[in-house]
């Protein structure tokens, strides 16, 4: 059995999907394995943040990671790296 994903692990999940180019909400909540109620609430508690950037292509909505989000993702995978662990 596995364990259940921390809101941090969550949260980094999405940044790399969006980072790898998934950008469209319904793409982000199959590639991080979510539902969709909670993927709203994580992507606009990460606009608010300034972690992810939401835009409009062609009437859709779609998200890119800022500059604040790629330094998230830097210092938690060095961090990650320094002390071993995997997530």
């Amino acid at each position: 059995m596995t364990q259940k994903r921390s809101r941090l692990e969550i949260y980094l999940d999405v940044l790399q999907a969006i980072k790898k180019g998934v950008n469209k909400p319904t793409r982000i909540m199959y590639r991080t394995n979510l539902s969709w109620t909670p993927l709203q609430e994580i992507l606009e508690s990460m606009v608010s943040q300034e972690i992810i950037k939401k835009i409009e292509v062609n009437k859709r909505k779609e998200y890119v990671i800022t500059e604040k989000g790629l330094n998230v993702l830097r210092y938690f995978e060095e961090m990650m790296e320094l002390i071993k662990i995997e997530y």
